[in-house]
């Protein structure tokens, strides 16, 4: 099955496209679209997993083990996000899904991702695994939440402990400052507690994840993200995880939601 899947728990409605990198393409809690349903291109709309790297890739060149890679060039001279979000998934079974990492990616191997959805929330399992010998790799997700849900505008409670310096391609290095304003299109840690997203008078969301990094971009007008990683971008030149077979990466996200309580009388 190569479609779109659906599900229903409660009040909350769930579309997973398969074929469009296995995402979240729309997510409805108590009639409130959560996400952005299209886009121009397959980076910016739904909740799509980041695999087998997330984030930016320096001019999509890495050395691993003493051997130079490439890769393809997808934005501003870079690769980005992966590949896992532009291959076809099939279920594997009920709320599990598959795919190759496709062509794109020097190493053979693997991505299983598990959507369950539940009442209060969707929590989500990303694997990424090798056939033979090793490679590196880093994960997470990249939700486009709406800004604006009727005339609620939303609003993120966000405390990281530091930000990483970004040089002048716009890529993270591993230089830590303390946060500064927004906008921001950076990478962050030590986050204090889970980020949360409201609309007030309507819905909070809060956003749990074991993941270490977190990535906000929210220079749209119409839309921000907020993306748990297992590694800053450009992991894949500095500390990736190494996979090797039976030693899949693994992260876990959950979006838990709930209705702000009602005034009396």
């Amino acid at each position: 099955m190569t479609g779109t899947v659906t599900r229903e728990a409660g009040r909350a409605r769930l579309e997973i496209d398969l074929a469009a990198g296995g995402r979240l393409a729309s997510l409805q809690v108590h009639g409130h679209e959560l996400l952005v349903t299209s886009g121009p291109g397959p980076i910016h709309w739904g909740a799509y997993p980041m695999a087998p790297y997330a984030g930016r890739v320096r001019n999509g060149r890495f050395t691993f083990r003493g051997r130079a890679y490439e890769l393809p060039v997808t934005l501003g001279g870079h690769a980005i996000h992966g590949t896992a979000y532009v291959q076809s998934w099939e279920e594997q079974s009920d709320g599990a899904f598959v795919t190759s990492l496709g062509p794109g990616w020097p190493f053979p191997g693997w991505a299983r991702q598990e959507i369950r959805l539940a009442h209060d929330g969707v929590s989500l399992r990303l694997e990424v695994h090798c056939e033979e010998g090793a490679m590196p790799a880093s994960c997470g997700w990249h939700p486009w939440f709406v800004r604006r849900i009727g005339g609620a505008v939303a609003i993120l409670d966000f405390h990281p402990g530091f930000m990483l310096e970004r040089d002048g391609a716009g890529i993270s290095t591993r230089e830590r400052r303390s946060p500064s304003a927004g906008p921001w299109d950076d990478c962050f840690g030590d986050v204090q507690g889970s980020p949360a997203i409201s609309w007030p008078g309507l819905l909070r969301l809060e956003l749990q994840s074991a993941c270490p990094y977190w990535v906000v971009f929210d220079r749209r007008e119409h839309a921000f993200c907020v993306e748990p990683q297992t590694a800053p971008p450009d992991a894949l030149n500095h500390d990736p995880f190494v996979v090797e077979p039976g030693r899949p990466l693994v992260a876990e996200f959950a979006i838990k939601w709930s209705l702000p309580p009602r005034a009396d009388g």
